[in-house]
This record gives structure tokens, C-alpha cells and sequence, in this order.
């Protein structure tokens, strides 16, 4: 990896903002504390806390008594991907601190947010996941519910220039990110291969291709349509590639005005339309969940499978069947005719992190934590070595060279990559907007609301 190449497409995407409403959503929810024990060279590193925060509780966890901490997180899957992770990084830092417990609790996205604006109003947990987009922190950070952290902590933790900014407010941070994340098509390359099917370098090549597949009957493209904001991705896409690098300026008049009659998104969601009508995505993908639509892919139902960078890991899950998993291969959206984007020109954005509640009542220990977990060799490191995609911190380091085929051609697309989109257009706005867009999105693409009424409603939502 060039490391240089990241941090410039990484800079280009912070101009825009970071997301991210993309996460390693799964399918249930887990509670843990000092279960599921993974390895552990325990490191006691990371004892960097914010000695300036202020402990309203007065409590002092440097003198060895017993510390209860609470970590609410979005990755319930605790053996595979981020959650795995997640997981190995608790067992670490309670086998170094035994004094520490720390007790998980874990939903799969869309439950998580709703959870979380209820711990908002009662009490937050004293560790939390979060995303650093407007639709998400703005409210959160208005609300005062997460603690400051000390941006000089992380002077030589490697993060990738620019991506602290989106969880900053007033030149202060309360958060750290933890992705870098790429919107992708995934496909079954033996499945392709059998068939003589190509990769699509056009939107229309796509098209002509998931006619086929579906002519064969199987699914061209499993799509989660159910939860709204991987078909904005995919919208953010399609506009990427009929706008170019003018995306941006688009949707931010578009949110500031609450116009969105602008030609090329119409085009855009229109291009949506058109493919669900052409039978690109399975019977009833708008109704269907995050969870579901993998095991369409995972199983072998589907050709390919529209979801973010984040889903590497299938390639290293042996909970898929070998054949599937050692054939997952990815590429982007392919460029739309007469657009102004090119095959380079991506969606991609840093992805969701982690804060520490304001009002925790063992505040200095969780940041303790968090800076543990943030160390180089922790979070970054375990990330690649598990497959869970880009990290947003620099992980050149840790390249082998025997990494999965996936992480290799993902690797290749950062690389070529002339810009990134950053946040997708569901998190550009207010949660108003964002709540708008995602509910209303399941109604323009399979017909029932007109692509005229869709611009209208979540133009609407933004005044």
C-alpha cells in the first residue's frame, strides 16, 4: 500500500465529511463480559488518558480496585469480522488489567441507533460506538453525551491525515474512527467463471449481465433494501458516477436549500429505478435485512452482493463454505453512460469509531481503554490480520503479502483511486433528512412513489 496515495484520497474525502452509516451490522444481539478469551500477548501499553477530563465521580482506577466498564457496540458477531476484533482487544486489556471487567453489550445497527438515543436521554454506557456524520454526531455532540478526548494522545497512533475530522466539533474531539470504508460489489468469481459471465465495465454491461444471471435463475444482486441506507449508498454510487468529482456541491445545495431537483439526481435515482424494475436485486430486497441479504450471497443464491469494504472478512469466515468464501472478489460501480465519473472515482469515506460517555463514572479508565484499543498494533493490526477491510489508520506494516485475494484487489482499488466520495448522501444532512431518505428509498426503487415525489419528500425533510 502507498501510504501516500491513502492520505491524499483521505484528505480529499474529509473535505467532503466522514460517515458512516455502514457498519459490520449482523443478524443478532450478544451481551459478553470475559467470555470468548482469544489469544493475548497482553500489552500494558496504552495508558495515554486525558489526565486534564474531569472525573465526576471522583473515582481513582489507578489504585487496583475493581472497575466495571460498559461497552455498548454495534458488532454482534463476536467470532467473525470487526466484532472478533473488538473482542480479542477486551480479552487483552482485562488479562493485562485484571482488576478491569468489561461487560458488552451488542445490537446489530439500526437496533443499536435506536437503543442509543435512549441511553441518550438516561445515561450512556461508558464506551460507545459511533459515526462521525452529521446526521449522527451533529445531535449527539448538541446533547453533550460524550466526553473530550486529548487530540495530542494520538499524535503517534497513525492515523490517516484528515480522519479525525469528522469527530470533531469547534476544533475539539470526541471520538476516533475506526474505518476506511468502500462501497463494493462483491461476486462469486467461480460462479463467473462457470458461466463465462464478465465483470461489467459499464452500468449498462451491468445491466445486460444481471439479466442473464437472473435468465439463469439466480439472483443478480443481493441487495438490503430493508434497511434503507446501503441502497443511499448505492444511490451515492450511481451519483458519483453520472456527477463525478461535482457530486459533492450537489448534495450540499441540495440539503442546504432543500432542492433536489437537480438534473443529476434525478439521473441518478432514476438509474435506481430502472435496475430494480429490471429485476437487478432478489424478490422483496426491500423488505429484506442486513443479515439475510448476505446469507443470499454466502450461500451461493446470488452472483453478487452490494455492501461496503467493512465485509471483507466473509473471505476468512469458515462459517461459509470454503468454495464461496476462497472465491469472493470484489469490484466497484462501474461507470454510468455519458457520466462525468470515472472507473476510479469512488465511494468511500472513514467509517464508524468509538467515544466515551461524558457522565461515565470510571471516565479515566475508559479512556484508558480507548487508547488501548487504538494502539497500532491492536485494532489496526487485528483488523487486517482478520480481513475486516481498511483501517484508518495506516497498516502498511502489517502487509505480508499472503493476504486474502479480496484484501489484495480492495488494497488495488484504494491505490487507483482518482477521488472519494466521503459521507454518502444519507448522513449529509440532518436525522430528519436522514430518516427521510431511508424510509422513502424502498418506495422509489420498486414504483411506488415517483422519482419527482422522492425529491420532493426528503427535500422537504431538510427545512
Amino acid at each position: 500500500m502507498k501510504k501516500k496515495l491513502i492520505a491524499a484520497l483521505l484528505v480529499a474525502a474529509m473535505s467532503v465529511s466522514v460517515l458512516a452509516g455502514c457498519g459490520d451490522s449482523k443478524k443478532e444481539s450478544t451481551k459478553t463480559g470475559s467470555d470468548n478469551k482469544t489469544s493475548a500477548s497482553a500489552d500494558a501499553k496504552g495508558d495515554k488518558a486525558d489526565d486534564k477530563e474531569d472525573d465526576k465521580s471522583g473515582d481513582d482506577t489507578a489504585s487496583g480496585e475493581d472497575v466495571t466498564l460498559k461497552l455498548f457496540s454495534n458488532l454482534p458477531d463476536r467470532k467473525n469480522g470487526q466484532g472478533l476484533v473488538e473482542q480479542m482487544i477486551i480479552d487483552e486489556y482485562m488479562e493485562a488489567n485484571p482488576n478491569v471487567k468489561i461487560e458488552v453489550e451488542a445490537l446489530d445497527e439500526e437496533a443499536y441507533k435506536t437503543k442509543f438515543k435512549a441511553y441518550a436521554m438516561d445515561g450512556m454506557p461508558d464506551v460507545v460506538s459511533i459515526w462521525g456524520q452529521p446526521s449522527f454526531l451533529d445531535e449527539v455532540l448538541d446533547a453533550g453525551v460524550l466526553a473530550e478526548l486529548n487530540e495530542g494522545d494520538y499524535a503517534d497512533y497513525k492515523f490517516i491525515s484528515g480522519s479525525l475530522e469528522g469527530f470533531k466539533k469547534d476544533g475539539k474531539l470526541y471520538g476516533l474512527p475506526r474505518n476506511t470504508d468502500i462501497m463494493l460489489i462483491y461476486y462469486n468469481q467461480k460462479m463467473f467463471e462457470d458461466n463465462s459471465w464478465e465483470v461489467p465495465s459499464t452500468y449498462e454491461d451491468l445491466m445486460t449481465l444481471c439479466g442473464t444471471i437472473k435468465d439463469a435463475g439466480i439472483t443478480p444482486i443481493a441487495m438490503d433494501g430493508g434497511d434503507g441506507w446501503p441502497m443511499a449508498c448505492f444511490l451515492t454510487d450511481l451519483l458519483v458516477k453520472v456527477a463525478g468529482t461535482e457530486h459533492s456541491n450537489i448534495i450540499s445545495n441540495a440539503i442546504s436549500t432543500g432542492d433536489f431537483s437537480a438534473p443529476e439526481l434525478k439521473t441518478a435515482t432514476q438509474l435506481l429505478v430502472d435496475s430494480a424494475a429490471a429485476g437487478m436485486f432478489q424478490t422483496g430486497y426491500d423488505s429484506q435485512d442486513y443479515g439475510t441479504t448476505q446469507n443470499l450471497f454466502t450461500n451461493g443464491q446470488a452472483a453478487m452482493y452490494c455492501m461496503g469494504s467493512w465485509d471483507s472478512s466473509m473471505a476468512l469466515n469458515e462459517d461459509i463454505s470454503e468454495e464461496i468464501r476462497t472465491n469472493i472478489r470484489a469490484f466497484t460501480m462501474p461507470v454510468v453512460k455519458d457520466g462525468k465519473g470515472g472507473a476510479n472515482d469512488i465511494a468511500a469515506w472513514n467509517g464508524g469509531g468509538y467515544a466515551v460517555s461524558a457522565n461515565s463514572a470510571v471516565k479515566d479508565e475508559a479512556i484508558k481503554f480507548l487508547n488501548f484499543m487504538y494502539q497500532p498494533d491492536k485494532l489496526s493490526k487485528y483488523g487486517w490480520e482478520n480481513g475486516v477491510g481498511m483501517s484508518a489508520q495506516d497498516q502498511s506494516e502489517y502487509m505480508t503479502g499472503n493476504e486474502t485475494e479480496l484484501q489484495k484487489q480492495i488494497i488495488e482499488i484504494l491505490n487507483k483511486a482518482t477521488s472519494v466520495s466521503g459521507t454518502p448522501i444519507n448522513d449529509c444532512g440532518p436525522s430528519a433528512f436522514k430518516t427521510a431518505i431511508e424510509s422513502e428509498i424502498q418506495g422509489v426503487s420498486n414504483g411506488s412513489t415517483s422519482v419527482d415525489d422522492f425529491l420532493t419528500t426528503i427535500g422537504a425533510a431538510c427545512k
